[in-house]
């Protein structure tokens, strides 16, 4: 990742979409705290340290953007019991989102985390009832057509969800 941010002089947009999913049916009860742990260090700080790598570059850009890819199990205000280290995780990165967007705003940067919805990929598998275009178009619309002072939100299908 440091090499890869060495050789790029200018970034324009960042998006961070890498995600695992360990724990399925799992229970909060009885998953292991190892677990949760795994995927919170790839799901959520795996956003931030490549966001972090990548800062001098999206600096240069003087309206740079990062797109944190989410989730809507990782909404607060309508937390299950699904999967509990995801869940834990997509709340860490919308929390990280929030941070990442305080600090850089002054910077000209937009930092917004997006759910694309439940989409039919290898993670969500052939049952979700959206296509992969379907859920990447609210990610491109943050990346290329959001409005810039728009910044530190959760988003689904262009519009600010609660979290």
């Amino acid at each position: 990742m440091k090499r890869a941010a060495k050789l790029a002089q200018q970034l324009d947009v960042l998006i961070n979409n890498a995600a695992i999913i360990p724990d399925g049916d799992q229970d909060v009860l009885t998953i292991s705290p190892e677990a949760v742990g795994r995927t919170i260090a790839t799901n959520a700080l795996g956003a931030l340290r490549v966001s972090q790598a990548f800062l001098p570059q999206l600096l240069a850009s003087k309206s740079g953007r990062i797109v944190n890819v989410s989730s809507g199990a990782g909404q607060l205000s309508d937390m299950g019991t699904w999967s509990p280290a995801y869940a834990a995780s997509k709340t860490t990165l919308n929390a990280i989102t929030c941070l990442l967007a305080a600090a850089l705003k002054e910077k000209g940067i937009a930092v917004n985390s997006v759910c694309p919805g439940w989409c039919r990929t290898d993670m969500g598998g052939s049952a979700a009832p959206r296509s992969v275009e379907e859920g990447a178009s609210g990610i491109v619309w943050l990346a290329a057509d959001a409005p810039q002072d728009k910044t530190g939100l959760f988003w689904r299908d262009k519009e600010v969800i609660p979290w």
